[in-house]
């Protein structure tokens, strides 16, 4: 019988306590990353909110407020005022209304040397200037893109990593009550 182990009665009591002790471990590392996890994945899901795509963060007031002053900080707000201002002209359903605007548009952002010029280049500057006349709703769609581009590409994943951004996903944390839930579990887990 060489190589068999016998185990007494007091072997088995002392094996199911430690079962019983290791299965009650077991449960509550299984159960605590849970909780972990559906921080994080709030956490996420508010990010996605947030930093998801630049359409995402202008679709949201706080968000265009928070991007505004980052380009400020940048010393090129001019870009986003001029999408903001594509976006309400394509809303004007008057061509009165639509002419007006579009030559303030024009005369705002877009003219050589004017109080918020945005950059573009002159090919797109001289077909918005022959457009005047009778602007269409899409007058500067070729315009807002570009520059829509410029900050997507630039001024956006530079924005992400800003203290504006922290700011900004703080903020949308207390409002969802993320903190309170945070540091429940903090006490709950220690």
């Amino acid at each position: 019988m060489t190589g068999l182990y016998k185990t007494s009665p007091m072997d088995l009591h002392v094996t199911k306590r430690i079962d019983i002790a290791w299965k009650s471990r077991i449960h509550t590392l299984i159960q605590t990353p849970l909780l972990w996890r559906k921080i994080s994945r709030q956490e996420t899901n508010e990010a996605n909110l947030l930093g998801e795509s630049l359409e995402t963060l202008l679709s949201k007031k706080s968000g265009q407020v928070a991007f505004r002053e980052f380009l400020k900080s940048e010393f090129c707000e001019e870009s986003l005022d001029f999408w903001l201002a594509c976006q309400e002209f394509q809303t004007f359903d008057s061509p009165e209304e639509r002419t007006q605007r579009a030559a303030s548009i024009y005369e705002e952002f877009i003219k050589a040397d004017s109080p918020k010029q945005v950059n573009l280049d002159f090919y797109t500057r001289e077909i918005i200037s022959q457009s005047l006349q009778q602007p269409s709703p899409s007058c500067f769609t070729v315009a807002q893109k570009k520059i829509y581009s410029l900050m997507e590409n630039g001024s956006f994943p530079r924005f992400i990593q800003s203290e504006n951004y922290q700011v900004l996903f703080q903020a949308a944390s207390k409002q969802r009550g993320l903190g309170k839930h945070r540091k429940a579990v903090r006490i709950k887990s220690t």
